[in-house]
């Protein structure tokens, strides 16, 4: 197979199967249509069904998917992204550090939305620090990205390494540039993160969330105390007299 062939195979499999019902069902997930999603509506079972198939491909590897990449992300359309992803995930053991770079600059044709973006980070990011592929340092890059999900992906693949350490210093100190980001889609990868930081080193991330619960956007806290008590959440309030 050629990049040709599989880009030509994975569009025309999801204009065949295009529903507008699903892309209906789906859309309210995203706010007001505004988070880059365009769908054709394929079905989970459909989505699988056709992953298995190109799975099963011998010549389907991750030099021809990087190859094939840009153009099904530049689409727009969610389960074109969708396959570039769940394609790679399957391969992780291929990726070397070069990938990385190359996989960054998917935010400047692709990633479009919170699903996307979260699924790059839960399933693919994270590959590269925990098998020491690149630093976790390369985040670092990424702080000034004009890409706001690209942003959120600093955050959000953290999530992963939260339980291959007990210290929790350079996970914060890597986020610490971000905590004053304008975007709310970041303000909630960050909360997320928090939230599950909190979960499994509650001393160590109280102690961070002090140091910006008078700073820091509110939904930040928001997502960060939900699982905390009433009483717990009250010392993450922001004083009165602050901004």
């Amino acid at each position: 197979m050629d990049t040709f062939t599989l880009l030509n195979e994975i569009v025309s499999y999801c204009q065949t199967h295009a529903d507008e019902v699903i892309v209906k069902k789906y859309a309210r997930y995203f706010k007001d249509g505004q988070e880059g999603y365009n769908a054709y509506g394929l079905s989970t079972e459909l989505i699988q069904a056709k992953l298995k198939e190109l799975n099963s491909d011998e010549t389907m590897t991750i030099g021809l998917l990087m190859e094939t990449a840009p153009a099904l992300l530049r689409s727009g359309k969610q389960e074109e992204t969708f396959f570039v992803l769940l394609l790679v995930e399957k391969r992780l053991k291929k990726l070397t550090a070069e990938h990385f770079d190359e996989i960054s600059r998917w935010f400047e044709y692709g990633i479009t939305n919170w699903a996307q973006c979260d699924t790059l980070c839960a399933k693919i990011i994270p590959w590269f620090f925990i098998q020491k592929l690149v630093p976790l340092s390369r985040l670092k890059t990424w702080y000034t990205s004009s890409f706001r999900f690209q942003r959120r992906a600093i955050a959000v693949p953290l999530i992963k390494l939260l339980k291959t350490t007990n210290d929790y210093t350079p996970i914060f100190d890597l986020i610490t540039p971000i905590m004053l980001d304008p975007e709310r889609v970041v303000h909630q990868g960050l909360g997320w993160l928090l939230r599950e930081a909190w979960k499994k080193q509650p001393d160590q991330t109280e102690k961070f969330l002090l140091l910006w619960k008078d700073k820091s956007a509110r939904l930040i806290f928001q997502y960060a105390t939900e699982k905390m008590s009433e009483e717990k959440r009250l010392c993450f309030k922001r004083e009165k007299n602050k901004d």
